[in-house]
């Protein structure tokens, strides 16, 4: 028996195998003593195994799979229940054992009989659960079909569908209330009111654009700027909030650059990630998910004024970078779950470093080696952000969750606090004593920032705008929405 179990599995049972053996064992004792009547069972006891592996291979069983999750879309740590379906649809075979295919991470994959003791119709329904530590996007499945023959000899295997996708977002910590709500209270609505209504003090104005009609030039308002100034007509309904998230492997690379388990990205080899990127889509989800309960329409820029989400595997509209109500928020979550860091990867250590590499680039350009633009990233915080900015000007705050940036940098994004009632930066870095001078820049021209690690609580670390203390170290758990569990 200890011989039949070392034999391969995939071909024939132990049952086949032994008949195998047994017809081997009847040839040659046919062979030895001239039995006709042996070798005609040595002959049935050879062929039989190798027919029934020629049919089941050349008559394969169809079935039919459904597979359905809830929740779907599911947060980290949550669990989601899987149902699945599984019908026959072909003529039938002997016992078929299925297993559901898994990614390693989701634990040991479950395996159950067709068809099952409370079958109906011809359908078995199965049930069973997931959890999931990591965002992204898992395939679930196929289901691989073992059946064997009538005779039970031989054994195939086979996937029967193509598996569907799960789509597991960030959960979101819950955030104290900041100054971040400032005149528009709890739900926006006070400031909503008073500009829905402006009088001929509370006016909101701007400067004038090539098209605008002379009718709506406010000429108190021209005659303070010494330029056309127009009435800003158009009543604001809903607070607006912009959120720059930064996803530049420049920015979050480095030594704690990893690779988390999913669907392959746009190297093959699941999604690029860091702790502190990991850190920082938590925390976009987190001040997304705080705003529009209070109300707030949501924009979602990347550093370069572009959609932050169009690169994105699982955006349901990866050009869009407006968002509102629930529906909005949904689709911001599923966004999140799949977004990686993109762009060149590099540490700048400091801006000598930093200046002495650009010269060496346009040195390189300049003597004709390396092309311009080559292995450099794309334009940062630069007017293309701040046209974007100035759409939306003083319509509601202004949030950046970062990475590592230079003081250049920093610089260049002071000028953008203008453009928000409010300006919050959180910069998430791996040694926040390095970045003081970053933060002084912001803080200077407007902002209010803070530098963080991927331990640091999130809820903490938002309350720091309004608190200046040091932002303890997260505890063991944090209050997750929907999740409640530790981050």
């Amino acid at each position: 028996m200890a011989f039949l179990d070392k034999l391969p599995r995939h071909l024939f049972t132990r049952r086949g195998w032994g008949m195998l053996a047994a017809g081997a064992f009847a040839l040659a004792a046919a062979q030895v003593m001239g039995r006709r009547d042996l070798l005609t069972l040595a002959l049935l006891l050879l062929v039989l195994p190798l027919v029934s592996l020629a049919g089941i291979r050349l008559v394969k069983p169809k079935f039919r799979v459904y597979r359905e999750f809830n929740p779907s879309p599911v947060e980290t740590s949550a669990p989601t229940i899987v149902h699945l379906a599984v019908g026959r649809t072909g003529p039938g075979t002997g016992q078929v054992i299925m297993e559901e295919r898994l990614p390693p991470h989701f634990g040991q994959a479950p395996a159950f009989r067709f068809p099952s003791r409370s079958a109906t119709g011809g359908t078995s329904r199965y049930e069973y659960h997931l959890t999931s530590g990591y965002r992204g996007l898992f395939r679930i499945g196929p289901v691989t079909a073992e059946f064997t023959d009538p005779f039970g000899l031989s054994l195939h295997r086979q996937a029967i569908d193509d598996g569907d996708i799960l789509t597991v977002t960030p959960a979101a910590v819950v955030l104290p209330a900041t100054a971040l709500d400032g005149a528009r209270g709890n739900d926006g609505v006070t400031a909503t009111r008073t500009r829905a209504n402006p009088s001929d003090d509370d006016v909101m104005t701007r400067e004038y654009r090539h098209g605008d009609p002379m009718r709506r030039v406010h000429w108190a308002a021209t005659a303070r700027h010494g330029e056309l100034m127009v009435r800003q007509e158009e009543s604001v309904t809903t607070p607006e909030a912009t959120i720059i998230l930064d996803h530049r492997s420049a920015a979050f690379g480095g030594p704690s650059g990893m690779t988390m388990p999913g669907l392959p990205g746009r190297h093959g080899h699941g999604l690029a990630t860091s702790e502190t990127f990991e850190w920082s889509v938590v925390a976009a989800m987190s001040v997304s998910a705080h705003l529009a309960e209070r109300n707030y329409s949501l924009r979602i820029l990347d550093a370069g004024g572009n959609p932050a989400f169009l690169h994105s595997p699982s955006s349901p509209e990866p050009g869009a970078d407006e968002f509102s109500g629930t529906s909005g928020l949904q689709s911001i979550a599923e966004s999140l779950a799949a977004v990686h860091l993109s762009g060149p990867s590099h540490t700048r250590r400091d801006s000598a470093a930093r200046d002495a590499q650009g010269r060496s680039s346009r040195r390189r350009a300049a003597g004709g080696g390396q092309p311009p633009g080559a292995d450099q990233e794309p334009p940062v915080f630069d007017d293309h952000l701040m046209d974007k900015l100035g759409a939306h000007r003083m319509r509601g705050p202004l949030i950046a969750v970062l990475g590592r940036i230079s003081a250049e940098e920093a610089t260049a994004l002071a000028p953008a606090a203008a453009y928000g009632t409010n300006a919050f930066a959180l910069l998430a870095v791996d040694k926040p004593a390095d970045f003081h001078g970053v933060l002084d820049v912001l803080r200077q021209n407007g902002w209010r920032a803070a530098a963080v690690t991927p331990r640091t609580a999130l809820a903490a670390a938002w309350g720091q705008f309004d608190e200046d203390p040091a932002v303890p170290v997260a505890p063991a758990s944090e209050v997750r929405r929907g999740a409640g569990v530790a981050t």
